[in-house]
């Protein structure tokens, strides 16, 4: 149980949901940048240094943090890649 505690406190430093925010979509903690906007530039091929270099206020640790969190994510990716293979 605590280290289910312990991913809640460090998935909150990684994304963030506020209806204030990006219409409530999930960003990264403490930006307006949308995850999805990380899984759009990964399904098209671009490389997270990419992503980074375009949206700075995005620290490396968060996306990977996010990766590692988010097995949805990874799925999503590997569908997309096989549907467009």
């Amino acid at each position: 149980m605590a280290t289910l505690a312990r991913n809640k406190v460090e998935l909150a430093q990684v994304v963030s949901r506020d209806p204030e925010v990006h219409s409530g979509d999930l960003v990264f903690a403490g930006t307006r940048v949308p995850v999805e906007t990380l899984v759009a530039y990964l399904i098209k091929g671009s490389s997270i240094e990419e992503f980074l270099l375009d949206f700075p206020t995005v620290e490396r640790w968060q996306v990977e943090s996010y990766l590692e969190f988010s097995p949805a994510a990874l799925d999503h990716l590997r569908l997309d890649h096989a549907s467009t293979a």
